[in-house]
């Protein structure tokens, strides 16, 4: 049987992980600091954390690190004396593993998953499931890996990982560190995150401006959700010449002609150096 040291286990990424690993047939070795998280894995799922760190990850399998991109670096360095050769150790996000972070230990397997979160266009059996924006307890998102250091082997046990700790899970794709980087931050929230803020100072604009706020949002949302569908080939469709002129006159008003640099590696680089 596989067993999972999960650090950080009681953290808000962690109790989702805690929660959903309880439905699997690994062991799974809960660990938490805090005295918050401990009482909300023993309330809500009946889970007792073990007492020491280093007694949890010592001869464990797996180490997943459910923690902040801040904290990586300093707890995986503390661990990795007690880390046996040939474990997996698990990042749930690619910033802390591009950046170097990671102990240099050749003899242990580094594998990143980050999940995609469920698509605007979604179509699930029930409300629950349509109301889980953030994917993992009730809707079907898909799920980006890397096997960053290891045999070609050990990637299919990090799949199944991240099939488990992020079901229910539909399409997994493998990518490189460097590709993941370019997906978050670099598309997720360099991109479309700011675009959307944008969106919505430009609707409260809009409201600013004398229409209700029930109305522009309506009518925001409503056009996102049609204009998304054509441009992402969800459904076919064509836009309008009115439509097709004022992108032509709006994309140069809203966008820096070089905006693209910021997939550049430099570029990626330092947003990460600023997460992390």
């Amino acid at each position: 049987m596989t067993t999972i040291a999960l650090i950080g286990a009681g953290g808000k990424m962690g109790t989702r992980l805690s929660r959903n690993l309880q439905n699997t047939d690994y062991q799974v070795r809960h660990v938490e600091v805090s005295e918050a998280g401990r009482q909300r894995l023993s309330e809500e799922l009946g889970i007792t954390c073990v007492d020491s760190t280093e007694q949890a990850v010592r001869d464990a399998d797996v180490v997943i690190l459910a923690v902040p991109d801040t904290l990586i670096q300093r707890i995986s360095h503390d661990l990795s004396p007690h880390i046996a050769s040939g474990t997996m150790v698990i990042c749930l996000d690619a910033a802390a593993p591009f950046a170097g972070h990671l102990p240099p230990r050749e003899d242990l397997v580094y594998f990143v998953t980050h999940p995609c979160h469920p698509s605007i266009f979604n179509t699930e059996p029930n409300v629950e499931a349509l109301l889980d924006r953030f994917g993992g307890s009730h809707a079907t998102q898909h799920v980006v890996s890397s096997l960053m250091q290891g045999a070609p082997h050990h990637f299919d046990l990090g799949e199944d990982i991240a099939r488990a700790i992020y079901a229910p899970v539909g399409r997994t794709h493998r990518v490189s560190v460097e590709q993941m980087a370019l997906l978050e931050p670099g598309l997720s929230e360099t991109v479309c995150a700011t675009l959307l803020a944008v969106m919505r100072e430009a609707m409260d604009e809009v409201v600013e401006r004398g229409v209700s706020q029930e109305c522009a949002r309506d009518f925001l949302l409503g056009h996102l959700n049609i204009l998304g569908a054509v441009i992402f080939d969800e459904q076919p469709g064509a836009f309008s010449d009115a439509c097709n002129k004022a992108i032509e006159n709006g994309k140069p008003m809203l966008m820096r002609d070089d905006w693209k640099r910021v997939f550049e590696p430099d570029e990626i680089a330092e947003s990460i150096r600023r997460i992390t």
